[in-house]
């Protein structure tokens, strides 16, 4: 007659290589312990929101900053369609800075003088100082308001 432990194979012994056994196999071996799926899972789903979080954040500082130049961008057209419909007597050089006035009309007058040059005999309202840029758009330099 079998020992009861022979029959029941809840109680058969490792055959395997002792290194790949899924529990202790004598007493100097490592403490098994179980993997608590629950946790790792937290902690992993934790990380992935903190990580998407951060890379969120810094994708809407992106889109914030491309939006402020776009506004940039459409700022310098509507300044250049404004100068380009002003009177000028000359043509711009590309790096020069221009001052752009307003005639007692209202009409607008590109110069190359500065408020400065034409001291107390300016007889316009001083808008911006202007700078043509590679692209033939203008950049604001001063402006009176």
């Amino acid at each position: 007659m079998q020992s009861p432990e022979v029959e029941n194979p809840e109680f058969e012994y490792w055959q395997g290589r002792t290194a790949l056994a899924p529990l202790a196999t004598h007493v100097a071996s490592p403490i098994i312990r179980p993997v608590d799926k629950g946790k790792i899972r937290s902690i992993a789903l934790e990380t992935v929101a903190q990580q998407a979080d951060q890379q969120i954040s810094m994708l809407r500082k992106q889109a914030e900053l491309l939006m402020q130049q776009a506004k940039e961008i459409e700022n310098r057209v509507k300044v250049s369609e404004e100068i380009y419909a002003a009177d000028m007597n000359f043509e711009p050089v590309i790096g020069q800075l221009y001052h752009l006035y307003e005639r007692d009309n209202g009409t607008r007058l590109l110069s190359m003088l500065s408020p400065e040059d034409w001291g107390k005999s300016l007889k316009f309202t001083f808008i911006a100082t202007v700078r043509l840029l590679g692209d033939r758009s203008w950049d604001v330099l001063r402006s009176a308001s």
